[in-house]
C-alpha cells in the first residue's frame, strides 16, 4: 500500500454533533486538509432519524471525497452511560456506511490521537485546536472543537499508518514463515 497520497477521513463520533474531515497524505509528515465539517441532529428527535441523519452525513462525504480509510475516535466510558450509549450507535451506523463501501476503519483513544499531534497524551482542547492548525497550515483554528478533533483523527491515522503498515507486514512474515495464516 502506497501510504504517500493516502486519503483519511476522520471522525469525532457523536449523536448531537459528529466532526468529519478528510486529510491527503502527502510526502513523509505532509499532510493536506481537503474538507472538514460538523454533522448535527436535534436532541429532541427520534433516536431513529437522529442516526439515519449521521448516516446519510457520513454516506455522502464518503461517496463526495473517497477516502482510502476512515480514522475514529475510540468510544471510552465518560461516566455517563447515555452517553455512552448514544456514541455508540453512532459509531455503528458510521462503521456500517465503510463496510457497505469495504473501507477500512481504525480506532484510536484520545490519548493516542493527543499523543500522536502533540507529543502529550493529555493536552487539552486549545493545545490541540493550535497544534492542529499549525500542521495543517489553517489561517484560523477549526471550529467547533469536534471539527478540530476530527482533523486531528485524520493525521493521528496518517502519521500512525506506515508504523501499522510495517506491523502488518512483519505478521505476514512471521506467519509465512511458520505456517500459521
Amino acid at each position: 500500500m502506497n501510504l504517500e497520497g493516502l486519503r483519511v477521513m476522520g471522525i469525532d463520533p457523536g449523536l448531537t454533533r459528529c466532526g468529519l474531515s478528510v486529510i491527503q497524505a502527502g510526502k513523509g509528515r505532509q499532510v493536506i486538509p481537503v474538507a472538514v465539517g460538523v454533522v448535527r441532529t436535534p436532541s429532541d428527535a427520534e433516536l431513529a432519524h437522529r442516526l439515519l441523519r449521521l448516516s446519510q452525513a457520513v454516506e455522502e462525504w464518503i461517496d463526495d471525497y473517497q477516502p482510502d480509510v476512515i480514522a475514529m475516535e475510540r468510544i471510552f466510558e465518560r461516566g455517563n452511560v447515555s452517553t455512552v450509549m448514544h456514541t455508540a450507535h453512532a459509531v455503528g451506523v458510521m462503521v456500517l456506511a465503510a463496510a457497505k463501501r469495504d473501507i477500512p476503519v481504525h480506532m484510536y483513544t484520545p490519548s493516542e490521537v493527543k499523543k500522536a499531534v502533540s507529543g502529550n497524551g493529555r493536552a487539552d482542547k486549545k493545545q490541540m485546536t493550535s497544534m492542529i492548525t499549525r500542521i495543517l497550515g489553517l489561517g484560523a483554528p477549526p471550529k467547533p472543537a469536534d471539527a478540530a478533533d476530527a482533523l486531528a483523527i485524520a493525521v493521528c491515522h496518517c502519521w500512525r499508518a506506515p508504523l501499522l503498515a510495517r506491523g502488518n507486514a512483519a505478521a505476514l512474515a512471521l506467519n509465512s514463515t511458520t505456517g500459521k495464516a
